[in-house]
């Protein structure tokens, strides 16, 4: 009996071991933005966007000029911050688009709410799309959505949910968060046996199941059309989730594999902003010759 109660005890302290090591690796770094859209020469207004269970995020809207334009809402990546989009923003602003970078719940200046979460991501989204219908100088006709990994993933969730997003551009996304989860260094096989309980505890935190939220399934139910960018050395997301989120498309989305670049560099490859810039105008509706991207841009 004495080793049974002993065998049983190493096994409740392995699982609770298992546990705590997925709620670690959860956690969110609180950092804030040091920088704005003014460092990179771009005009820009603070915003308030409120969002699910009462919450706020907290934003930058930098508009493209006068009357009303296409929008685009940059979504960076876990633990970032919309500081993080100043590139894209950067890359972005000379075609006219106007754009919005804001922090997800838990990261920079927004808010707490629990626990980040893909599901989280794609309700802020959403959030920042009603706002924006609220916005005179925005065509409500042409939103856009470019995010980076986890911000990707949740963009692909949330144009499935919201009709009004009309194009998706994803950088380093997953098609899984098991998946995504088991690559970023929790499939060690030391500790497998204790996963299937672990993901349940982190599926009734987020409050749906895993299976229910991956991209993968819901890419073919977007409205518009996805431009699924991924580099071929991503050691942090495989570049075979690209693969299975465009095989799931069914003809939705196309896909760039970017030869030399890894998780978090694929916008400094050559022709990244003219690629990007001209997915976005005719997913969009936009004329292709308008406020043609000058030569920075093209060269980013």
């Amino acid at each position: 009996m004495t080793w049974l109660l002993a065998l049983v005890g190493a096994a409740v302290v392995y699982q609770a071991v298992v546990i705590a090591l997925v709620a670690l690796a959860w956690r969110t770094p609180r950092v804030t933005p040091r920088r704005t859209p003014a460092n990179v020469g771009l005009a820009f207004d603070d915003v308030i966007i409120p969002t699910a269970n009462g919450r706020r995020l907290a934003g930058w809207f930098v508009p493209g000029g006068g009357g009303p334009r296409p929008v685009v809402i940059l979504v960076h990546g876990w633990g970032r911050t919309r500081e993080r989009m100043l590139p894209y923003a950067e890359v972005l602003h000379p075609a006219g688009f106007h754009l919005l970078a804001f922090d997800a719940r838990h990261h920079g200046a927004s808010d707490r709410d629990g626990h980040a979460s893909m599901k989280k991501f794609s309700e802020d989204i959403i959030a920042v799309v009603s706002y924006l219908e609220t916005r005179t100088e925005v065509d409500k006709e042409r939103i856009g959505v470019l995010g980076l990994s986890i911000g990707g993933s949740a963009a692909i969730h949330a144009a499935a949910h919201d009709p009004r997003i009309r194009a998706v551009v994803t950088v380093g996304s997953f098609a899984h968060p098991r998946d995504a989860m088991l690559a970023m260094g929790l499939g060690h096989p030391l500790l497998a046996p204790g996963m299937p309980l672990a993901f349940r505890i982190a599926e009734w935190r987020v409050g749906a199941r895993f299976d229910d939220l991956a991209p993968e399934r819901h890419i073919a139910g977007i409205a518009g059309r996805a431009l699924l960018i991924h580099g071929e050395d991503d050691r942090v997301v495989p570049v075979e989730d690209l693969e299975r989120l465009r095989e799931c498309a069914r003809g939705r989305a196309s896909a760039w594999r970017v030869a030399g670049r890894g998780h978090s560099d694929p916008h400094l490859a050559p022709g990244f902003a003219l690629r990007v810039i001209a997915f976005l105008k005719e997913a969009l509706g936009v004329d292709p010759a308008s406020a043609s991207p000058d030569a920075k841009a093209g060269a980013a």
